[in-house]
């Protein structure tokens, strides 16, 4: 058997292939190209325009064995609270609603939060939380001020592909987004059209629509072509049951992992949960098919308490749950291992003050608070548990392969670095340009991203936060999301 593995440089990772000689290398980035027949091709290749180039490595090792789209052009627009200050929203209560027998106390075991593996041969042996292989890293930025979303490649930190996410431009508000599994799709949510639009990664995943032989799709973070005629975008949906306002628009997203084919080195069947608000103020959290975007799912959670927003935040835990946390409001579970499934709330402390939300490998959710600490819900104990030090209007927040929490802050404007297995702050980190610093993502090769609002986008290796890399990035962002798909690899099984 021979494996082909195409390696970016890097001065972060050291590595030592097994079957090949004993010789450490240092990689940003390590892929598989002979994994299985999966006809995958790179994001540029046989497309229409331009392509990108890199530096790379490549080694050969030998072993001895041989929903209809609605178009909706509501005219709300603007972004969420942006309040630097200290908020004085009301507490939070937990309603009651449909929820599952349980009190929200899990007993889910607890995860050793290692250093990133050994890498070996073979589909499935990747790097990252869960040790599927993904052979390229992308994070997905929405730019809110015109209804775009822009792919960029973490290794080269070059924008490489720039999408309208609907018809309306700056009216459809793109904001979150998740990345599926494999890396091979992206899903971006418009707060006020209540759209969510699905692109491909990969060539081999887009459609020719017009059966000419050629995928015809954008080249460049410069290059936007017109609603409905790029052939990477696979899917748009307008939810029918969403109430019509920007507020209730669709926000909080997360895939879930669904089931992995060693033949394709891809996942099959997964689905993506999302939230927006019905016309009466309940929460409508739903289920759709990955590929299609028809819906499959819903649960409806009676009087979302989240200050009149869509559920804001979601992330997936090591059961395949989705949570969801509601604007300085509940925590919400979607047990999708009940029949019929069904949703447990639980209440927040008043202080908690949720906006930005992740959660864990150990499946425990973190929040971090505006204006309040970082904190999270110990689901063993069903405690609350805030790290002393963090108070601060904090936005986005993602957990890095070492199990430290990144957490934007503004009021200061810096990144907040917290550590999840002791709950204790750990650094607070200063940037050379900072206005508004609200999204936060770890890639695939455990590079913290900070998304900031005022036009850019940081790369930051989290052992040497002061040698981060700035992207440009014009126009406005307002993200809260798993952007690279990390934060859905870090609670995958792992593989074989």
């Amino acid at each position: 058997m021979c494996n082909t593995i195409v390696m970016s440089l890097s001065p972060r990772l050291p590595v030592t292939l097994a079957g090949a000689s004993a010789l450490p290398l240092l990689l940003l980035g390590v892929t598989l190209a002979g994994c299985g027949d999966s006809g995958r091709e790179d994001s540029t290749a046989s497309a229409s325009g331009g392509s990108n180039s890199g530096i790379t490595l490549t080694i050969t090792a030998t072993d001895g064995d041989d929903d209809d789209d609605n178009s909706n052009s509501n005219s709300n627009s603007g972004s969420d609270s942006n309040n630097s200050g200290t908020d004085s929203g009301d507490s939070t209560s937990g309603s009651a609603g449909m929820t599952s027998d349980d009190s929200g106390v899990d007993t889910i075991p607890k995860l050793d939060l290692a250093p990133t593996p050994d890498l070996e041969l073979g589909c499935g042996d990747g790097i990252g939380g869960g040790g599927n292989d993904i052979d390229e890293s992308f994070i997905w930025v929405p730019t809110t001020s015109d209804g775009t979303v822009t792919k960029i490649d973490t290794r080269t930190v070059v924008a490489v592909g720039r999408y309208a996410t609907g018809p309306s431009g700056g009216t459809e508000s793109s904001s979150r987004t998740a990345v599926s599994g494999d890396g091979r799709f992206v899903v971006v949510n418009n707060r006020g059209t209540g759209r969510s639009t699905a692109v491909a990664a990969n060539l081999a995943d887009c459609i020719d629509a017009n059966n000419d032989g050629v995928i015809t799709t954008s080249q460049n973070g410069n290059d936007t072509l017109a609603w409905g005629t790029d052939e990477c975008m696979v899917w748009t949906v307008v939810h029918n049951t969403w109430g019509g306002s920007y507020t209730g628009g669709p926000r909080g997203i997360t895939w879930t992992l669904g089931d992995w084919n060693e033949a394709t080195c891809s996942y099959d069947n997964a689905k993506v949960w999302l939230g927006f608000l019905a016309n009466n103020g309940d929460g409508h959290l739903v289920m759709l098919d990955g590929a299609t975007g028809v819906q499959e799912n819903i649960v409806i959670v009676p009087g979302w308490n989240g200050q009149g927003y869509a559920p804001y935040g979601g992330a997936l835990d090591p059961l395949g749950r989705p949570w969801f946390t509601g604007l300085r409001g509940e925590l919400v579970r979607v047990n999708t291992n009940n029949n019929p499934v069904d949703a447990t709330r639980i209440a927040q402390p008043a202080n908690i003050q949720t906006y930005g939300m992740t959660v864990d490998p150990n499946g425990n959710p973190w929040m971090a608070g505006c204006s309040g600490p970082v904190s999270t819900y110990d689901i063993q104990s069903g405690q609350w548990i805030s790290v002393a030090g963090t108070s601060a209007c904090h936005r986005g927040m993602a957990i890095d392969h070492d199990g430290h929490g990144w957490v934007a802050s503004n009021g200061p404007c810096e990144l907040v670095e917290v550590d999840s297995a002791t709950r204790t702050l750990v650094a607070k980190h200063q940037l050379a340009q900072c206005s508004t610093a609200i999204g936060v993502s770890v890639d695939v090769d455990g590079y913290v991203w900070l998304v900031d609002q005022g036009g850019w986008a940081w790369k930051i290796d989290p052992l040497n936060v002061p040698a981060a890399q700035m992207i440009s990035l014009p126009g406005d962002h307002y993200v809260y999301s798993d952007m690279t798909g990390g934060q859905l690899k870090s609670v995958a099984p792992p593989l074989g």
